[in-house]
């Protein structure tokens, strides 16, 4: 192959045209080629139905109207996540990033001491959550195991964004 170079004449100043055989090792790929990958969204996971039955963990929703709405998720599913799956008006706004509190939920209260205990990050962030609560958790920290099944997760009346409702945390 033939591949047309310009070189630059230090004396002239000038491009000149010159042509110099390049070789192709024999597993030669172009650089310019597409790769793909499966398209993945965020809570994949949680998407994915439980692949046997001691799996499968059944949590309530309660949202702010009151209505219930039962969910049979699996262990190692992200609250959050199987809220948007199943059409629950949990909003998430950052994406399970420990940024926001709008995806606070009010965990019942026999279910409390079953969840991992709340990070110090976690805690900071309840702080500037409306309607705080003793038994006030992030939904997208809760992971589910078998020992939640039959918890009941309420939404509280509202829920503040951050940077959609102006409000923005300093630092200590």
């Amino acid at each position: 192959m033939f591949c047309l170079l310009l070189r630059r004449s230090a004396v002239h100043n000038s491009c000149k045209l010159i042509s110099k055989q390049i070789a192709k090792p024999a597993f030669y790929t172009p650089h310019n080629a597409l790769h793909t990958t499966i398209p993945r969204r965020h809570g994949e996971f949680e998407w994915q139905d439980p692949k046997s039955t001691d799996e499968i963990v059944n949590i309530t929703y309660v949202d702010k109207d009151g209505k219930r709405t039962k969910v049979q998720g699996k262990v190692g599913d992200n609250v959050l996540y199987l809220a948007h799956r199943h059409g629950i008006e949990m909003e998430g706004a950052c994406e399970a990033s420990l940024a926001c509190t709008t995806c606070h939920v009010y965990v019942q209260h026999d279910y409390l001491q079953k969840l991992k205990e709340a990070e110090e990050q976690e805690d900071d962030l309840l702080d500037m959550a409306p309607f705080l609560r003793e038994n006030s958790r992030l939904g997208c920290q809760i992971l589910l195991d078998k020992s939640m099944e039959g918890m009941e997760l309420e939404l509280p009346k509202a829920t503040r964004n951050f940077y959609v409702d102006g409000h923005k945390p300093k630092p200590h």
